[in-house]
């Protein structure tokens, strides 16, 4: 579920102005980067004003990109929530999570990817508070696939490690899988990473 469909499944939240503004810079960002977003986009697609935006986030844009990245990760943390719980053995629950994160990129037609890489990157020592809040989501997401495989029996330390290899893996399949239109590079990847948990366990 991404950010906007999010929000229609709470209809309370559309009067919102606050809200508005953070659902709509938070799916701008993942669609095309901090740079290629602007304040008057962001203000023409939350339906508000230069007014409302500096009363919710006096320091601007930075500021409301840096709430929007934490509410866009929310989705992707749900995402590897349910693949990670999908199934009781590792490799089988972190394939899913490639399946899953594939199946959600093709319904939306090649936009909705990462909702942090696209902004982190861009923005690495120009904003150190964008870069703070992409890094605890990333540091979070590997701490969620590295429980998961210490469940599984594997050991601390590889889990850890392990969990910082998956999640690179879904990323970088993730942005092939974007580019081409094509979500051959994350069913490549579900498979190449279940046998690698395999034979870590």
């Amino acid at each position: 579920m991404n950010a906007t469909e999010r929000t229609t499944a709470q209809p309370e939240a559309r009067s919102d102005t606050r809200t508005r503004l953070v659902v709509a810079t938070a799916t701008l960002l993942q669609r095309q980067g901090y740079e290629g977003t602007s304040v008057k986009q962001i203000l023409r697609e939350a339906e508000a004003t230069y007014g409302s935006l500096y009363h919710f986030f006096p320091a601007g844009k930075e500021e409301l990109a840096a709430e929007a990245l934490r509410f866009g990760a929310a989705d992707f943390t749900d995402l590897l929530r349910r693949g990670l719980s999908s199934a009781e053995e590792p490799a089988e629950a972190v394939a899913n999570c490639a399946h899953l994160l594939a199946d959600t990129l093709r319904e939306s037609n090649w936009t909705d990817g990462c909702p942090v890489a696209a902004t982190a990157l861009e923005i690495i020592g120009r904003s150190p508070v964008i870069q703070r809040t992409s890094d605890e989501a990333l540091r979070q997401w590997r701490e969620l696939i590295a429980s998961k495989l210490k469940d599984g029996a594997i050991p601390e330390v590889k889990a850890t490690a392990l969990a910082c290899t998956i999640l690179s893996t879904l990323e970088g399949a993730e942005l092939l899988s974007r580019v081409s239109s094509d979500d051959e590079p994350l069913h490549l990847a579900a498979e190449h990473l279940a046998q690698l948990v395999r034979a870590s366990a």
